[in-house]
Parts: C-alpha cells; sequence; structure tokens
C-alpha cells in the first residue's frame, strides 16, 4: 500500500512537468489550443521541415508534374524556415535544442512514401502534405498566441501565411482542372 501511495504521488508530481510534452505529443493541446513550449515548438517545426523536405524531394521524383512542382516549392520554402529557425536557436533568442532526425510517426510516412509509387504514392504524398499544414498552421497559431519567446512569437507570425498558402496548394494536389472554367 505504501509503494502504491509513494508511485501515485511520483505521477502527480511529475505530471505538470510533462504536461506539454505528452499534450503535443498526444494532440490534446491541439485539441484545447492550448500554446506548446518554446522547446516543444522547435522540436515539432525542426521535425516537420524535414519530413517536408525529404518527402518533397521524393516527389519531386516520383510525383505527377502537379506534385513535381508543388514538391519544389516545399523544398525551397521548408529549407528556408528551416534555416531561419536554426539562426534563432544558434543566435540564443531561442533556448531550445533542434532534433538532428525525424521521429518514428514521420519515419514510417517516410518510408511508406519511399516504397510507394504511381497513384498510391500521389495519394500518400497528397494526404501527409494536407495533415502535415493543417498540423503546422495549428501549432504556429497556438504559439503566436500564447508563446513565451518574443523572437519565435515574431517569426510565427511571419511564417504562417506561407503555411496557409502551401495547404492551400495543398489541397488542391490531385485535382483535376477545370475544363472551360477560368479560375
Amino acid at each position: 500500500m505504501k509503494r502504491t501511495v509513494i508511485a501515485i504521488a511520483c505521477v502527480l508530481l511529475a505530471g505538470p512537468a510533462l504536461a506539454q510534452s505528452l499534450g503535443e505529443k498526444t494532440g490534446v493541446n491541439s485539441a484545447l489550443g492550448v500554446a506548446p513550449t518554446t522547446a516543444d515548438f522547435v522540436k515539432e517545426v525542426a521535425v516537420s521541415d524535414m519530413f517536408e523536405i525529404e518527402s518533397s524531394k521524393l516527389a519531386e521524383q516520383k510525383g505527377n508534374a502537379q506534385e513535381k512542382s508543388f514538391a519544389q516549392q516545399m523544398v525551397t520554402d521548408h529549407t528556408k524556415t528551416s534555416s531561419e529557425l536554426k539562426a534563432l536557436v544558434g543566435n540564443g533568442k531561442v533556448q531550445a535544442t533542434l532534433p538532428t532526425a525525424l521521429d518514428s510517426s514521420h519515419q514510417s510516412k517516410l518510408d511508406k512514401l519511399k516504397n510507394a509509387s504511381g497513384k498510391d504514392f500521389s495519394s500518400d504524398y497528397n494526404s501527409y502534405q494536407v495533415s502535415a499544414h493543417e498540423d503546422a498552421i495549428s501549432l504556429f497559431d497556438r504559439y503566436a498566441k500564447g508563446g513565451d519567446n518574443a523572437a519565435l512569437k515574431d517569426w510565427t507570425d511571419k511564417t504562417l501565411p506561407a503555411l496557409r498558402h502551401h495547404l492551400d496548394m495543398a489541397k488542391e494536389l490531385g485535382r483535376a482542372p477545370s475544363v472551360g472554367q477560368s479560375k
């Protein structure tokens, strides 16, 4: 009984320290609109950028013409945001550690894309792009509103319009152009 009480006390005491990371990892923070910690934000953005770059390099090789064009834009834009984030961390304006590899979730998606071709590749790549950009907009939006680092909040405000544009473009992937209609 004494061990159980001690174990419960440890879990309760550790809970607040783990809440942000666990909340970000499980999507609870997103559902509740809670701003991520600076460390979580930096990690999520860095992993997202790595995934965007690597998956889009695959699309430049395997995708159709529309996907190849979109992928080139993703590689260019996410390489830029990745460099900007590294600079913010590198110059000391943001105290965080940048990950050097994809997390298991993103790695499994990338592996799936590596092994796919044709319509299967297009279907997966296109849906990953929509969900990745929806997640990124949520993450950036929440940090812009409630983050605790001014330099990072400024950067999120400047970056959000491009992410929204990426989402609009991603939603167009795989849609046939309307014949005889102007946009």
